[in-house]
């Protein structure tokens, strides 16, 4: 079992939202903005988790729906539905995209002693986009690597 200190999340401060009953952190530097659920225009020909594009002052901006990337069950927009606008790195270009989350929980400041790594799941399991696991109180929240769940070629028609 590895330590808590060779995990690839830093400790620092942590976006936590929630998906359903599941809930996540990004590093809050790579959170630009929350805005409230807008509507988003649909964009032919792109994989299933991308809602479409939105108009966030004058730049268009791709967005994802996470519980689709995550192979989770769709669900109907509440009032506490938002979109995260985050900035990914792919190489050396920089990436404004909103990602549909279902609410926005915390701003946590997480130590290097509440992170773990990932749980293995065997070699059938991808889990390198989840940085580490967040230990706070008695839940757990997975650690995301935004820019790994992003990266993936289909977006990058969007930019």
């Amino acid at each position: 079992m590895q330590t808590a200190t060779e995990t690839r999340a830093k400790p620092g401060k942590y976006l936590t939202f929630a998906l359903g009953p599941e809930e996540f952190g990004l590093e809050i530097l790579k959170v630009r903005e929350i805005i409230g659920y807008m509507e988003i225009t649909a964009v032919p020909q792109t994989p299933s988790y991308v809602r479409g594009v939105i108009n966030l002052r004058g730049q268009v901006i791709p967005v994802v729906d996470l519980r689709a990337k995550f192979s989770m069950t769709t669900e109907q927009t509440t009032t506490e539905t938002c979109i995260i606008v985050v900035e990914t790195r792919q190489g050396q270009d920089k990436f404004s995209t909103g990602i549909v989350v279902d609410r926005v929980r915390d701003v946590l400041d997480i130590a290097g002693e509440q992170i773990e790594d990932a749980p293995s799941f065997g070699t059938s399991v991808e889990t390198d986009f989840i940085l580490g696991m967040g230990k706070i109180a008695e839940s757990v929240k997975i650690l995301l690597d935004i820019d790994r769940v992003l990266g993936s070629s289909d977006l990058t028609g969007l930019y």
